[in-house]
């Protein structure tokens, strides 16, 4: 009998570059119970998705305050990074399971020469840093006139 397994090769491939930026950053992962507890570097997810107006970036910072991240851009790459820190009285704690990532993270994204980095606006609720990233107007879909007829006789109606 013949199964067939749809597979995707690059979420195996993503899988080993997290652990290779959790190693080489100093962020080695600790066993305990047969279960990974992760420490170290992390990455927060983000969406990108662009109607006419405008490129919007949204990105989960569950946990993570205002003042320990920092959002720039230069040379037409955006750049999120910063910190989640365990709770003080957390630190001291004999912990069970830890499945949500502490530590430094570092997010960069290029931009398309679209953008009108002198307009962009940054937002953040609940936990999400939403970005959005105006087009210059010269880029924008506009709608063109055409006229019928020889351009050099005027039209009488």
């Amino acid at each position: 009998m013949y199964c067939a397994v749809k597979r995707d090769p690059f979420s195996d491939l993503k899988g080993i570059q997290e652990d290779f930026n959790r190693i080489f950053a100093g962020g080695l992962p600790l066993i305990f119970s047969g279960e990974e507890v992760l420490s170290g570097v992390w990455s927060p997810r983000v969406d990108i998705f662009e109607d006419q107006n405008s490129i919007v970036l949204e990105a989960d910072l569950p946990g993570v305050k205002p003042e320990d991240f920092k959002l720039s851009i230069e040379n037409f790459k955006l750049r999120l990074s910063g910190e989640r820190k365990i709770e003080g009285e957390k630190q001291n704690e004999n912990w069970r399971r830890v499945e949500r990532r502490y530590g430094s993270f570092t997010r960069t994204v290029a931009l398309p020469t679209t953008v009108n980095v002198d307009e962009v606006k940054a937002d953040f609720k609940d936990g999400v840093l939403r970005v959005t990233l105006p087009k210059r107007d010269e880029v924008k879909p506009r709608h063109i006139e055409v006229r019928i007829g020889d351009p050099g006789k005027a039209q009488t109606n």
